[in-house]
């Protein structure tokens, strides 16, 4: 057995039971956040045997974790106290705040965490005080953004992006390797912040394309799920033309990630461009078709929603009608 300490906490890089199958050793952990990707998140660290105590705003989006052994709580103060590990992925950076940072908050927890790890997509400068507010206090701060929609949090294949101190960071491997495949540390508090804009500015200007070569191949007379699985495993592959591709195909705009919570990630990735003197038209732009989805009604909807905005802009009949 390999063990190594930060501050009070002890935990197990790696152990082999009978078997031979790596392991960790159970872990008192805090979850704030069961929505579409906290959710299956929470499942599967509480799969692989940790105590698990939830919060969350909607109690019954709780149910099912509750139902498998988590434990429920009333506050974050409540999910955070004693806590090794409190995670958290909420909405906005407002609810971030809240979260960490208000009256009941998980550094307002009594006794405090040993670490907190926020995987909501937010402000990097949110991000590097909620650091320095926990360091203060004793308390180490990782900022863990994700990138993989519901089927990665589903399938733990997430990619996460990691800022925050090396040793908190190496604290919290294990955990993070029970729900995501590609782990990636890139520096001090909010780089993991900075990497999601890069990811999310990505995803906006790509997303455009996917709509635009799809209703090029409708308009073309062509099957756009035969297109795909042409132009999918090419040089123009990517995540989005392979996984929401197909749904834009079916009308199938139920969410992997929320329209208002990416029009958030957006607005976000604006305003630091701004901070650093950087003009980006394509971003702009994303952010602009998106309100027209979001003015549309379909907030809450998945973002390869985007198509509705591109149909409106082009007076077309509907893709896959």
């Amino acid at each position: 057995m390999v063990r190594a300490v930060v501050g009070r906490f002890w935990y197990t890089c790696a152990t082999m039971n009978a078997d031979g199958i790596s392991s960790i050793t159970p872990m008192n952990i805090g979850w704030i956040g069961t929505g579409v990707m906290g959710g299956p998140m929470a499942g599967h660290v509480l799969d692989a045997g940790h105590e698990l105590h939830i919060f969350t705003r909607t109690k019954s989006k709780a149910q099912q974790l509750v139902e498998r052994g988590a434990m429920w709580v009333n506050t974050p103060a409540e999910a955070a106290a004693g806590r090794d590990v409190v995670f958290s992925i909420v909405g906005f950076p407002d609810d971030v705040q809240q979260v960490h940072l208000g009256e009941s908050g998980t550094l307002a927890a009594d006794p405090l965490p040993e670490i907190i790890v926020d995987m909501t997509t937010t402000s990097p400068t949110l991000a590097q005080r909620i650091a320095e507010r926990a360091a203060s206090l004793g308390v180490g701060a990782v900022d863990a953004p994700v990138s993989g929609g519901d089927v990665g949090a589903r399938n733990a294949t997430l990619s996460i992006m990691v800022g925050g101190d090396t040793g908190h960071v190496q604290t919290v491997e294990p955990l993070l390797r029970l729900l995501g495949s590609n782990i990636v540390h890139q520096g001090a508090a909010g780089a993991g912040q900075h990497t999601k804009m890069v990811n999310q500015i990505l995803i906006a200007t790509n997303m455009i394309g996917v709509c635009e070569g799809l209703l090029y191949a409708d308009a073309a007379g062509l099957d756009p799920l035969k297109v795909i699985e042409s132009v999918g495993s090419g040089a123009a592959g990517s995540w989005s033309i392979n996984n929401l591709g197909p749904r834009m195909v079916r009308r199938d705009f139920e969410p992997g990630f929320f329209v208002e919570h990416f029009i958030k990630d957006l607005e976000i990735a604006l305003a630091e461009s701004t901070q650093m003197n950087l003009s980006l038209p394509g971003l702009e732009l994303a952010r602009q078709l998106y309100d027209e989805v979001r003015a549309q009604g379909m907030a809450r909807k998945g973002t390869q929603a985007l198509l509705v905005a591109l149909e409106k802009c082009n007076d077309r009949q509907r893709l896959g009608v």
